[in-house]
């Protein structure tokens, strides 16, 4: 059997009373949900010396909220597992609790938040615990209805524990299509045991990504990865146009060019062909 929690049992399950009480035992524990909660307010980019109200999505028994109080602002937690949220009762956290399904979708009114945080719940959107459950339609409901509670120009922050690629293209994909914008950011990407993936998401149309950690400069490029340029690349194809700088999109445009009586090189088999990229 898999190590990965979420192929052991649902979260419901999984998270019951034992494996709860180890959040408030496990001081190794909190500590890392101390620093991956800090991590993902920072890259919300919230304004300076305002208290905001922040949705925590899997906020289990409320170590990421601390967080939030700690910083000034009000916060709403969601999470499917009942003896989580006791604990969090426990605990006497200061946000609001409430248990529920991310993959139903969220019941919040249009704007109520200025954003969103998640710490390592993500990952279990992409399993099927039922044979109702179809993962891409789940995380498409989550993420839309996530859109439609954050006001414009608002971020939602995911720290997560994607287990390959293609589950990332998932998540990414069903976040686009419910009109959000951003990528992923990798806080050290060359240490095995410090390498944390962010999914940073935008409501205001494209912003530039947040700084990777532990990253040169020079190098923090292919550590934030944007989707928006996939994103409207998909909406040229649903509108018949050629994707930019594909060959049918150049031919069109040469033959504009010929139109207007302007001088054009002939087409080719060479005509849109990617040449290869070469480093001195």
């Amino acid at each position: 059997m898999s190590g990965r929690p979420e192929h052991q049992a649902p979260p419901e399950i999984f998270y019951g009373e034992d494996e709860a009480r180890k959040y408030t035992r496990n001081t190794r524990m909190m500590e890392i949900q101390l620093v991956m909660s800090e991590r993902a307010v920072e890259l919300l980019c919230l304004p300076e010396n305002q208290p905001c109200h922040i949705i925590d999505l899997g906020c289990g028994s409320g170590l990421s909220g601390e967080t939030l109080t700690e910083q000034g602002h009000v916060w709403t937690g969601v999470d499917i597992s009942s003896a989580m949220l006791g604990v969090a009762k426990e605990r006497e956290v200061e946000g609001d609790l409430l248990l529920g399904d991310l993959g139903q979708g969220l019941p919040f009114r249009a704007g109520a938040f200025d954003g969103a945080i998640s710490i390592s719940a993500l990952q279990w959107l992409c399993n099927a615990d039922q044979k109702s459950h179809n993962p891409a339609k789940r995380l498409y409901t989550f993420f839309s209805s996530l859109y439609g509670c954050l006001s414009r120009g608002s971020r939602a922050v995911f720290q997560f524990y994607p287990e390959n690629s293609s589950q990332v293209e998932l998540i990414t994909s069903q976040a686009m299509k419910a009109g959000f914008t951003g990528g992923l950011v990798v806080d050290y990407p060359n240490s095995t045991k410090a390498k944390k993936f962010f999914l940073c998401l935008m409501t205001g149309g494209q912003q530039p990504l947040p700084t990777a950690l532990g990253v040169d400069s020079r190098e923090d490029a292919p550590n934030c990865v944007t989707f928006s340029q996939k994103r409207d690349r998909m909406k040229q194809l649903r509108a018949g146009k050629a994707p930019k700088k594909s060959r049918d999109w150049i031919l069109e445009k040469k033959e504009r060019r010929r139109r207007q009586g302007k001088e054009t090189r002939d087409d080719s088999k060479f005509t849109g062909r990617k040449r290869q990229s070469h480093v001195w």
